[in-house]
């Protein structure tokens, strides 16, 4: 029989093939969250890949397309609703560090060669040069800072400064290239070596070499207007031999006065360590029971650095954009600063013979015979440090090379001064790298706490390196000079703007500089050694390479083979030779 009507049909079909709406008992969406929308959301273009690669092409490199950054999305507002929560612990979750660092850096020849002033004769960087570049954090030129809220149309800013996200990205190259036959044996961070302290006694002196020249106090006046002082080049022999190479230390060391001997420019930059950016090495010589440490012929800790620390760090020639950012490059910056401190602390001195004063030895690294140059201030004192700890059986005591560079009488009557006299360089205070500097010829008189606080910025490494060198020498003071470049176009020539006195202990308060952490560092370093040749012959010696990442805040500990590096001095020294005979 045909069923009658529709309502019929429909009671006829089987269950399981109902359509339509579902009842209240058949709901499969129960428990689902319902999202609202208002009628202002709107869906936009989801994937337009051929405008945002054409507006790629426009304007570079993007973040991401501006264009409908500020779209609204489909039920953006309730997003809430489908949040849920994590049931896994997420505290070992950490962000990604996408900080930009760079560049590449290399330094001179160094070592025990000979400074010189005019023309730099002899003495540094004769075949020195390389690349050289610098880790630079997002911020506005010159500006520490993360947000700049005046930047962006419609008031709204920009994060990490006006085209942060444009600038190349840059690696810094080691100090010395890593071997494969090296084996690396530590590796520590800056954050686990700031935690360090060892408060080392006072040091005590052994002997002192050479001779100082009185320091010329009408320098610590301001410089009439339009009669700046010009930098003078001059020819004085002053030498900076490594540890293992003074004959002075060469016999402490076999009167047993220490076990660890080292140079005050050496032992300043392990000190100073967690404020380094650029690369460096340090040379590590184990036998018996004697360490030294030394640095390298062509060291970069033979020349100065300039504005290591800024945030707007110098360019390499490569990524330099004009012919006269050459000069302005790490490399060419070091060199030229180290060209300053030579001459500054030269001409401020008044020399005679006369009024100066010998001090127990003469100088140990002057051959009368060989030398004719005139001998440069510099006065050498050998003194004692105790790094014993209560749990040693035996002390552990340290031998430097400290240095000071000139006298001054006391203005209240007592003994002379012994000063620590250093140069600050400015190259150009509107050129990039130049870290927001100000403009020292017009600011320097009327805001000399401003300038000293941008260097202590910029140059922290370096005025650090200074100030512990002065305190370990015991020095009684510290004098900073301002000098400048007669045009910031060229290096050629050069005028001293000022001169700033200080007490070395006063101003390593100033810097936050801690000797503590520094000596921590030090015996930290020691200790590894001894450990590591605990079981080895007393006749044996064992040679590591100290080694800060170029890329990151990094130490790392290396075992060489006891030839590294001497079989570079020997083909140098041959080249150098064949070069004299074809010169004759």
């Amino acid at each position: 029989m045909a069923p009658s009507s529709i309502a019929d049909l429909v009671a006829a079909l089987p269950a399981e093939d109902t359509w339509g709406p579902a009842t209240n008992g058949d709901n499969m969406l129960s428990g689902v969250p319902y999202a609202p929308f208002s009628k202002g959301d709107k869906l936009g273009r989801m994937a337009d890949w051929t405008a945002e690669s054409k507006d790629r092409e426009r304007q570079g490199r993007q973040p991401y397309n501006r264009n409908f950054r500020d779209q609204q999305v489909y039920g953006a507002g309730s997003s809430s609703l489908f949040t849920v929560q994590a049931a896994e612990d997420e505290s070992s979750f950490s962000v990604v560090d996408n900080t930009r660092s760079s560049t590449k850096r290399t330094f001179g020849r160094g070592g025990g060669t000979v400074f010189r002033g005019r023309g730099q004769r002899g003495a540094l960087g004769q075949r020195g040069g390389g690349r050289g570049g610098f880790q630079r954090v997002g911020a506005g030129r010159g500006q520490d800072r993360y947000y700049d809220n005046r930047g962006g149309r419609g008031n709204r800013g920009r994060r990490f400064g006006w085209k942060d996200w444009d600038k190349p990205q840059r690696t810094r190259e080691p100090s010395v290239n890593i071997r494969p036959e090296w084996a690396m044996l530590e590796e520590v961070d800056f954050s686990r070596l700031s935690k360090l302290n060892l408060e080392a006694p006072e040091g005590e002196d052994l002997d002192s070499y050479g001779f100082l020249y009185y320091y010329d106090r009408s320098y610590d006046k301001p410089p009439v207007k339009n009669a700046e002082r010009r930098l003078q080049a001059l020819d004085r022999a002053a030498y900076n031999v490594t540890t293992s190479q003074d004959p002075v230390i060469n016999e402490l060391a076999e009167k047993n006065e220490a076990t660890v001997f080292a140079s005050s420019d050496i032992l300043s930059t392990l000190m100073c360590a967690t404020r380094s950016v650029y690369s460096w090495d340090i040379v590590i010589v184990h036998q018996g029971d004697k360490i030294f440490l030394d640095k390298r012929d062509g060291s970069s800790m033979d020349l100065v650095t300039v504005n290591e620390n800024a945030v707007d760090a110098p360019l390499e020639v490569a990524e330099a954009s004009g012919k006269h950012d050459a000069i302005n490059t790490p490399s060419a910056l070091a060199m030229e600063a180290t060209f300053i401190n030579h001459n500054f602390a030269l001409q401020t001195l008044t020399e005679s013979s006369q009024a100066k004063v010998n001090f127990t030895h003469p100088n140990p690294f002057h051959n009368e015979a060989e030398e004719t140059e005139p001998l440069a201030s510099k006065g050498y004192k050998y003194r004692r440090f105790d790094l014993s700890l209560e749990r040693d059986e035996e002390p552990v005591r340290m031998i430097v090379r400290t240095e000071v560079d000139a006298v001054m009488k006391n203005p209240t009557g007592g003994a002379d001064q012994q000063l620590i006299v250093k140069a600050l360089n400015e190259f150009d205070s509107k050129a990039q790298g130049s870290g927001g500097a100000l403009d020292w010829r017009s600011k320097l008189v009327s805001q000399r706490g401003a300038v000293i606080a941008t260097e202590m910025k910029n140059n922290s490494t370096k005025l650090a390196r200074w100030t512990t060198q002065a305190i370990l020498a015991k020095a009684d003071g510290m004098k900073l000079g301002f000098v400048s470049r007669n045009n910031p176009r060229s290096a050629a020539g050069h005028v001293i703007l000022g001169v700033a006195g200080y007490k070395p202990r006063e101003f390593a308060t100033q810097m936050n500089l801690n000797l503590g952490n520094g000596w921590g560092i030090v015996r930290t370093i020691v200790d590894r050694i001894r450990t590591l040749d605990s079981d080895e012959p007393a006749d044996k010696i064992k040679k590591y390479v100290l080694i800060k990442d170029p890329n990151k805040s990094v130490l790392r500990l290396y075992s060489v083979p006891a030839s590294t590096f001497e079989e570079d001095e020997e083909a140098e020294a041959i080249e150098e030779e064949n070069k004299a005979d074809a010169d004759e």
